[in-house]
């Protein structure tokens, strides 16, 4: 219920809204989805004055991100919306944003080709870059090419072994594991958290 509510606040006046990411990638997999992400291309300001407006809580938990933690009424659960961007600039972990109402655009952005699935309010899959082909087949496939994706956060390093431990079923492609042989070291400069 609290999804359809947060979902018919977002779209009112006709803002396209859509499930991202993990819940996606889960449902597909007939996993248990613990988190619900939506995305929307309405700016973070216009995001909160609709939650307010529908009686939740709105906490710019990502801000510059463009991420707002929807806090349904009486605990009836919470949602991180996020507005739609591209990645302006990299630091190898943190970005500097631009939001955009360019859905594919934001899949791009995003490190593997089953976290870039989106899935519309009437069940329509969205998948640029062959995320449902790669999840049914268990590869783990970066959006686009690895060695950029792995520079613009050395994380991925650590998510590419965990989403494969869960995912993959098949050897990594070539491509993707000389990247990640390539950037290793890059490890180093994370933080312990």
């Amino acid at each position: 219920q609290a999804v359809r509510v947060v979902g018919a606040a977002l779209r009112a006046g006709g803002a396209e809204v859509r499930f991202v990411g993990g819940c996606v990638r889960d449902a597909i997999a007939g996993r248990a989805i613990r988190d619900i992400d939506i995305a929307t291309p309405l700016h973070p300001n216009n995001v909160t004055r609709r939650l307010t407006r529908a009686n939740w809580k709105a906490i710019p938990v990502g801000i510059e991100h463009g991420t707002v933690l929807a806090v349904a009424p009486e605990g009836g659960g919470t949602f991180e919306v996020t507005t739609l961007r591209e990645d302006v600039e990299t630091d190898g972990r943190h970005a500097r944003v631009r939001f955009t109402d360019n859905w594919k655009q934001d899949a791009a952005r995003r490190d593997f080709t089953y976290n870039a699935l989106s899935v519309d309010r009437h069940g329509y899959l969205y998948d640029y870059f062959g995320g449902l082909e790669d999840l049914e087949g268990g590869y783990t496939r970066f959006v686009g090419n690895a060695s950029d994706r792995i520079a613009e956060d050395r994380l991925r390093i650590l998510r590419a072994y965990r989403f494969h431990a869960r995912f993959g079923l098949r050897e990594w492609d070539g491509a993707t594991a000389r990247a990640l042989q390539a950037q290793a070291h890059e490890l180093e400069n994370l933080s312990g958290e």
